[in-house]
């Protein structure tokens, strides 16, 4: 179940602070509406990889249908257009 409070119990932070753990966010509401939340820092860790690995698979896969739909050039086609 969620833990979802009022950003008025940041008053006493480190009580909402100590609900915090991997896997349990503090969700802070302001006026009855979802506002931010806190979260542990090694589940950040590990969103900002999954977010990070995603954005690559996402890169290849454009590149894939890039080189599909495109073609491919030769390593010596390459060296003459990058003048190597």
């Amino acid at each position: 179940m969620p833990n979802i409070k009022p950003i008025s119990d940041l008053r006493n932070y480190t009580a909402v602070i100590n609900e915090v753990s991997y896997g349990n966010r503090v969700y802070l509401t302001r006026n009855g509406h979802g506002a931010c939340a806190i979260i542990d820092m090694y589940e950040l860790d590990e969103l900002d990889k999954q977010k990070a690995l995603n954005q690559l698979l996402l890169k290849l896969q454009e590149a894939e249908n890039s080189a599909l739909t495109e073609g491919t050039i030769s390593a010596d086609e390459l060296e003459k257009e990058l003048e190597v």
